[in-house]
């Protein structure tokens, strides 16, 4: 089940909203929740609900021993134990085709590659997981005898299996005591429409013009190229961005504070500043449990920086294209940090965002194909390094046809209209007219999504096979 779904918007969630309220004591309403998010989790392959029980149970279980025991080799032995399963159980639904067939290939074997199906989210509760047992281990939380907490921190539904990744501790404190207000069910209602617009209105739409220029049924022309992979662009973060917003509206609708996960990315002067404000759960993961336990900018920086980068690309995917692509930002880090932005800093701030911009764009090419072959074509057209047409009469028609599109996304995933709208509801004269209009704004888009959505077919989550 999905957010952007009629089964949700009208069946899952008004039903969960019910229950919920009607309940008064915030036990009962945790339990609600835990039961609510097993059903939604369920809903595609009730299968997985045991192996997330089964997860929840190793950290819930391991955490509390090594708790008792922490200082000790039989709690150490524990924790390493409990975490080479985890990551044991991630490997093997993620990873063992890919390693299988790596093998095949070095070693000339003919081994069958098992079909394991992936279940959806393993990637994004695997890391909370190991989020919790780690902080127990060091000291930073105290394991709770309640099971109850360790189920909800994992399974509630909104960050379940998509993120945002989110840490016991940000969220201990709300299972026990939290306010629902109107206000603040009301900004999270603003916040859930907010991200339900992009993904139904802007990623979805611009999602299915991507294939017409990327790919076997595109690459005709030079700018054909470039304006496709903006398109992806642009979907990319819609999609996740807008995924990211439901998931923190709902969570405030229920009285939960989640992290925010994106801040303007595209308005980055550098690879660097990109990963501070994209998808940054799960950049603080990779910082705070990988880098800095490495030894971070202190020693060793460039293997630190390989072996996360090495391993971010892998986390996305089981696929040597999205190693390439974690290791090209990897490369991008190592050389602004060594020289590039010393030489931007001498210039205009201009350049240094059309620097970053086409670096990007070169990178989710790496993230668009699973075919190496196909993204390096891709990549010789871009460059002049094919013979093609400067601009098709197919790629004029897909630009002038979805001209006011592209360029509602492209001033969409900047602060502009946010800006505009904190600025005219500050202002004494605008804001009754910013009150009024945004409940209007809200059912306006709602309705827009609903009728897209029992119209078209093409309604995909991008992270979902992460």
């Amino acid at each position: 089940m999905v957010f952007s779904s009629i089964l949700f918007l009208y069946f899952f969630f008004p039903v969960l909203l019910l229950a919920y309220f009607v309940v008064k004591n915030t036990k009962f309403r945790n339990w609600i929740l835990i039961v609510f998010s097993f059903a939604f989790y369920a809903w595609g392959e009730p299968v997985w609900v045991f192996l997330l029980v089964a997860a929840s149970l190793l950290g819930y279980l391991a955490s509390l021993y090594v708790d008792k025991h922490r200082g000790t080799r039989k709690g150490k032995l524990v924790f390493i134990v409990s975490i080479c399963l985890i990551i044991g159980m991630l490997g093997y639904f993620k990873y063992t085709g890919f390693l299988i067939d790596n093998v095949n290939e070095l070693l000339g074997l003919e081994v069958a590659r098992p079909n394991i199906a992936l279940p959806i989210g393993i990637s994004f509760f695997t890391f909370e997981i190991i989020c919790y047992m780690s902080d127990v281990y060091k000291g930073a939380i105290r394991a709770p005898r309640s099971p109850m907490k360790m189920f909800l921190y994992v399974s509630f539904f909104p960050h379940l299996i998509a993120g945002p990744i989110i840490r016991f501790t940000d969220i201990e404190a709300q299972m026990d005591n939290r306010k629902i207000s109107l206000a603040n069910f009301s900004s999270g209602v603003n916040r859930f429409v907010i991200g339900l617009g992009k993904k139904v209105i802007l990623a979805n739409s611009v999602g299915e013009i991507v294939p017409n220029l990327l790919g076997p049924n595109g690459s005709d022309s030079f700018l054909g190229v470039w304006f496709g992979v903006c398109l992806y662009a642009l979907q990319i973060y819609f999609d996740f961005s807008g995924y990211s917003d439901m998931a923190i509206g709902l969570g405030k609708m229920f009285g939960f504070t989640l992290n925010e996960n994106f801040n303007y990315p595209y308005i980055s002067k550098s690879a660097g500043e990109f990963w501070r404000r994209w998808n940054m759960s799960l950049g603080g993961f990779f910082r705070d449990y990988v880098y800095i336990p490495l030894g971070g900018n202190r020693k060793r920086y460039i293997r630190n920086v390989t072996v996360v980068w090495f391993l971010t690309g892998l986390w996305h995917g089981a696929s040597w294209n999205f190693i390439i692509w974690g290791l090209y930002f990897g490369l991008l880090i190592v050389l602004e940090r060594y020289f590039l932005l010393k030489w931007f800093s001498k210039l205009p701030a201009f350049f240094s965002n059309l620097y970053f911009l086409g670096a990007m764009l070169v990178g989710w090419v790496w993230f668009y194909f699973t075919d190496i072959h196909e993204a390096l074509m891709t990549l010789r057209i871009m460059f002049f390094l094919e013979e093609r047409p400067i601009v098709s009469t197919q790629a004029f028609l897909f630009f002038r046809e979805n001209m006011f599109l592209f360029f509602l996304a492209a001033i969409s995933c900047t602060p502009l209209m946010k800006n505009a709208v904190s600025y005219l509801a500050g202002n004494r004269r605008t804001s009754p007219l910013v009150n009024t209009i945004g409940p209007v704004y809200n059912l306006a888009v709602l309705a827009l999504c609903t009728i897209l959505l029992v119209g078209s077919t093409y309604n995909p989550f991008l992270y979902f096979r992460f």
